[in-house]
């Protein structure tokens, strides 16, 4: 990992006091960058979430998908987790903790707000960080890689609407024309600028094209930590007001990524599936792509919405959780190996 990947949390922490601090120092400032919008796209952020997706994007190799035969066990795993189970606990979830249990403690306003950001958190599977999660687990490269892109042509169909559906089940108004824009702003042009790019670089060679990824990782970091001071700088006065939400919406997005991460490795260890195939598969299955749930957030809920205020938390504590979810497969692959192994008849 790197150092800015290593240590994302404590960059998101110092983030969110930034944010938090400069939206009181220079509300001005803040409300004229929240202004800079466009058919409800705010301007800055969007530029920024570009920079922040498009570099993880160049990184998937569609071609890839011709590996997918080869782990078809692993990869029924992972579709069934990310797009069967994932979106709809989430949804349950967040419909338990937030409308339910934790409602006396919320902003009313905002609880509904807070659902829809949970629901584009889980809708969305992880597209650059699982191949880091990936590497520290000696998982299947390939398998990685072609996950990933299935994934990810999947999203390009299936996003929206699956969005939608949750999102109305949960009585969530969402325009239609707006999500169909964020799909196209957010995973459509940024795969087809991506893909673009990496045809570009490769024709340098593989060398060439890793140097280029190694001096695009900053960038991709830098706007998504911009990103979050400009969130925090505009969530700052309820946060103030309370902080106890932050904690609270960590709750739902614990449990589904301990949930999921642990459905996903002991499938594929029914399943036969080899300990460096369950790894990714599992990993892939807890994370999210957090950076387009936030982007949509705002697209569709606005800057100071609780929507864009769950996803954010979303990044806040994926990262530790990730780490753990690592060292949990990693030390049980002796436990994991010993269900897999051909029985002595």
């Amino acid at each position: 990992m790197s150092f800015f990947e290593r240590y994302l949390t404590a960059w998101v922490f110092l983030c969110i006091l930034a944010g938090v601090a400069l939206g009181q120092l220079v509300p001005g400032t803040f409300r004229a960058i929240g202004a800079m919008e466009l058919a409800r796209v705010n301007l800055p952020v969007g530029l920024l979430i570009w920079v922040m997706i498009i570099p993880m994007l160049v990184k998937v190799d569609f071609a890839a998908l011709g590996e997918v035969r080869k782990h078809v066990k692993g990869i029924a795993v992972t579709l069934f987790v990310n797009w069967l189970v994932k979106p709809f606990s989430m949804a349950l979830l967040g419909w338990i903790f937030v409308r339910h249990l934790f409602a006396p403690m919320l902003p009313a306003a905002q609880i509904e707000s807070y659902i829809a950001g949970l629901v584009l958190l889980a809708a969305a599977p992880c597209t650059a960080m699982v191949f880091v999660w990936s590497r520290l687990t000696e998982g299947d490269p390939l398998f990685t890689l072609s996950q990933v892109a299935l994934n990810d042509t999947i999203m390009v169909f299936a996003f929206a609407p699956l969005v939608a559906f949750l999102l109305g089940i949960s009585s969530i108004a969402v325009p239609w024309e707006t999500l169909a824009a964020s799909v196209l702003l957010y995973i459509v042009f940024p795969v087809l600028l991506a893909q673009l790019w990496r045809r570009w670089l490769l024709k340098g060679g593989s060398a060439a094209f890793e140097a280029a990824m190694v001096r695009a990782g900053p960038w991709s970091i830098g706007a998504l930590l911009a990103t979050l001071v400009l969130l925090f700088a505009f969530q700052g006065e309820a946060i103030i007001r309370q902080p106890l939400v932050i904690a609270l919406l960590a709750v739902p997005i614990l449990i589904q990524v301990l949930f999921n991460a642990a459905l996903a490795y002991w499938l594929n260890r029914k399943l036969g599936e080899k300990h460096n195939v369950a790894c990714p598969s599992a990993l892939i299955g807890a994370s999210n792509f957090f950076e387009l749930a936030v982007a949509a957030a705002i697209s569709l809920f606005g800057l100071q919405s609780g929507a864009a205020l769950a996803t954010v938390v979303g990044v806040l504590i994926e990262v530790p959780v990730m780490l753990l979810v690592v060292r949990a497969v990693n030390r049980s692959k002796n436990w994991y190996e010993r269900g897999t192994a051909p029985q002595a008849v």
